[in-house]
């Protein structure tokens, strides 16, 4: 591939960053367990409480939103007309273009691990052109915008109160908060995304929303 994006380190990193080590610790201290100076997986409840930041992230940023989203990216064929896909792509599609009509593309992976390209609709894994594509990349910690890291985190705290307490109290208030949390990022969405109930605004978007001004247009 020709474009690069910011990585996404799986966890753990080596060192762990502030902000990881402090994403950590409120989850532990959301469920009533005291901090951690250093996250030492052999601590159950650190470990749980890791994993579950881990499995959160990935699972929110599935979902797609303003900051990891990419569009009309040109993928770049190897040697042998494979479209390889990097670890930080969550989910790709085709642009919706001339060029990609007789084609669909969903992500396989190879007997080494190697993550690909393969056409439904051709039946195969060799490409013979670089098609444009539209894709989800999963981030690093550090790069999630704060509104989407606290909803995170909220969300990761009451799953681990689960899994952890079993406290029906506590996690109803874990969950409310989640929610709080939910709204403020999808409040960052909207504003980031310049949303409307009629469409959005973009420049290579082939939606075109219905503009009543326009229609009083005299000429």
């Amino acid at each position: 591939m020709t474009t690069s994006f910011p990585g996404y380190r799986d966890y753990p990193t080596t060192p762990v960053t502030p902000l990881q080590r402090a994403a950590v610790n409120e989850i532990l201290q959301s469920i009533g367990q005291a901090p951690v100076s250093t996250l030492d997986s052999s601590n159950p409840d650190v470990a749980i409480a890791w994993n579950t930041l881990v499995s959160s992230s990935r699972d929110i940023q599935a979902e797609g939103w303003t900051f990891n989203r990419e569009y009309h990216i040109q993928f770049s064929r190897n040697s042998d007309n494979i479209l390889e896909v990097s670890s930080n792509y969550i989910q790709i599609d085709l642009t919706n273009d001339p060029a990609n009509v007789n084609h669909d593309a969903v992500i396989r992976t190879d007997a080494s691990g190697q993550r690909y390209l393969y056409d439904r609709f051709q039946h195969s894994d060799k490409w013979y052109y670089n098609p444009y594509v539209d894709v989800i990349l999963k981030f690093n910690w550090e790069d999630i915008p704060v509104p989407i890291a606290n909803y995170v985190v909220a969300r990761a705290a009451a799953i681990t109160s689960s899994r952890i307490t079993g406290d029906t109290t506590q996690y109803q208030m874990l969950q409310e908060r989640e929610g709080f949390c939910r709204a403020q990022a999808l409040e960052y969405e909207t504003s980031q995304g310049d949303y409307n109930f009629l469409g959005f605004d973009r420049a290579d978007s082939t939606y075109q929303p219905f503009s009543p001004v326009n229609m009083l247009r005299r000429f």
